[in-house]
């Protein structure tokens, strides 16, 4: 319950102090790709119920292409490039976090295929809301530039990265604190790993 309420009031707190940097953020989207402002996606929630997350739109419309993204690719436009440099895509997800659907911290909410393939203990995370940042967020904050130094990023995320966050947030499950909670937060803010 702690944790909830904190949720509540700060997502509100920060919706509410936050809002000229959306509109800010808006305008710069809207008048530099033509499009939807927002992106809004299918993830898998607590308990393994689906949700529709919410970004600020930092790819070209109709793109396709996979899963996961690496720095640098032709479907993220300039200006999401820079609004994914300072993370500030994310913001959106304020509105799922008051809503319930995400929390501050917890594990980050999967693709669909991804959450099916948690498998015995695995599916514990499927428990925790997701969240904006998390220990698997910290440790691989620098995924987009990581996934550029491999030769098969999509090979790489689903047989190293992705089962290492797995084992990250399984150690979250475990031990998680609200206090703990608390630090992910300040480390996130400041950028410390």
């Amino acid at each position: 319950m702690l944790k909830r309420g904190f949720d509540i009031f700060a997502s509100f707190i920060g919706l509410l102090l936050l809002s000229p940097v959306f509109i800010v953020t808006a305008i710069i989207i809207k008048l530099g790709m033509p499009g939807p402002v927002i992106f809004a996606q299918k993830r898998t929630g607590r308990k393994g119920k689906p949700f529709t997350i919410y970004k600020f739109r930092t790819m070209t419309l109709n793109h396709g292409g996979s899963t996961i993204s690496v720095r640098g690719e032709s479907r993220i436009t300039p200006v999401g490039a820079r609004l994914r440099k300072c993370k500030l895509d994310e913001l959106p997800e304020l509105w799922n976090v008051l809503k319930g659907d995400m929390s501050f911290v917890g594990p980050r909410p999967d693709m669909p295929e991804y959450s099916k393939k948690l498998v015995g203990e695995e599916k514990k995370i499927l428990e925790l809301r997701p969240g904006i940042t998390g220990l698997a967020t910290l440790k691989y904050a620098n995924e987009e530039e990581l996934l550029t130094t491999v030769n098969d990023p999509q090979k790489y995320n689903d047989e190293v990265i992705w089962p290492d966050k797995i084992r990250i947030n399984l150690d979250y499950y475990h031990n998680r604190t609200f206090f703990g909670d608390i630090i992910i937060i300040v480390k996130t803010v400041f950028g410390v790993r």
